[in-house]
């Protein structure tokens, strides 16, 4: 199943979930564009949607002898470990670590899910979050993408919260959550330790379906708390920084994923500066942090950008220095 309609209980489930304004609107906009190569979302142009480059970009690899290198490369994923200082950090989640998962395409190849598996199974950490685009097209079905998240939802430790990408259905959330995945749609969750606080949001995709509420995802949060944001894109980076967020963890741009020597992507898919599409960076006293993504778009290839999970460190500003 890829839509859901007024008569299922998978619509009836979602209508509690965010309401019925929000689930209208999201389904529309899915109906509506989610195979548009040009316009609608925030860029004016969609590689993802645009099916003769699968061809092109293959063909122009096997004809320079990389083609086999390039398939080999999206199957070695990293593992990244960024430091991040927040001042306003409770003591009792210093040096807690987050895993971040992004782009996980995971039904664009059989094997996605079991390499990503081996990767996860390599390190610890205090939480996990899924920044979306679980599944691999923009459109149709999405059961072998849910059933690779099922897969790999075996091998994670510990609570897992996620956010919808651009490539991913409002209908496919139910499924999610029947996983022990929680996924924000433009809200946020407390997280505990002792008698603090430490809090988490997430927004609906801000890039294409463009169906975030920053506003309505900082709810209760008070303004003196430490907040980090989830979103799928990195292009609403000034909005997160004067909502009050620490941090914010997004993905999308798959740091290019076809590069030129060096890491130069040539495409970010992202409206934004080129300094917010990949790794660690700051706005405004926010900590930010774009991951290149642990899978593959259009084709399962990668050049000079390899995939990664990332594992924030966070602790609270001066214990680096300490």
């Amino acid at each position: 199943m890829s839509t859901c309609s007024p008569d299922d209980a998978t619509y009836q489930l979602l209508q509690r979930r965010v309401g019925a304004v929000h689930l209208r609107q999201r389904l529309g906009m899915e109906r509506d564009y989610e195979r548009r190569i040009f316009g609608q979302g925030r860029n004016f142009f969609h590689v993802e949607n645009w099916y003769s480059l699968r061809s092109i970009i293959r063909n122009a690899l096997r004809l320079v002898l990389m083609h086999g290198r390039a398939q080999r490369n999206a199957r070695q994923i990293r593992t990244l470990h960024n430091p991040v200082a927040l001042a306003n950090l409770p003591a009792a989640f210093d040096n807690f670590t987050v895993l971040q998962l992004s782009d996980l395409h995971l039904d664009m190849a059989a094997d996605f899910p079991h390499v990503l598996i081996e990767a996860v199974r390599q390190v610890d950490y205090d939480l996990c979050v899924i920044t979306g685009d679980i599944r691999a097209e923009t459109h149709g079905p999405f059961a072998a993408a849910l059933q690779g998240l099922q897969q790999l939802r075996t091998h994670l430790q510990g609570e897992v919260y996620a956010v919808l990408g651009n490539h991913d259905s409002i209908c496919m959330v139910p499924a999610i959550e029947a996983m022990d995945i929680r996924v924000l749609l433009n809200e946020q969750v407390a997280l505990q330790r002792a008698d603090e606080m430490l809090y988490l949001a997430g927004i609906d995709d801000p890039h294409f379906y463009r169906a975030d509420n920053i506003e309505k995802a900082v709810g209760e949060i008070p303004e003196s708390a430490a907040a980090i944001l989830l979103a799928h894109s990195p292009e609403i980076f000034r909005h997160a920084a004067h909502a009050g967020f620490a941090a914010m963890f997004c993905g999308h741009t798959h740091g290019g994923q076809m590069c030129l020597p060096g890491g130069r992507a040539v495409m970010c898919n992202a409206t934004c500066p080129r300094e917010y599409c990949a790794g660690a960076w700051s706005y405004h006293g926010m900590r930010g942090y774009t991951s290149v993504g642990s899978g593959s778009c259009v084709v399962d290839l990668r050049l000079n950008c390899p995939p990664e999970i990332t594992l924030h460190h966070l602790y609270r500003a001066g214990a680096l220095a300490r």
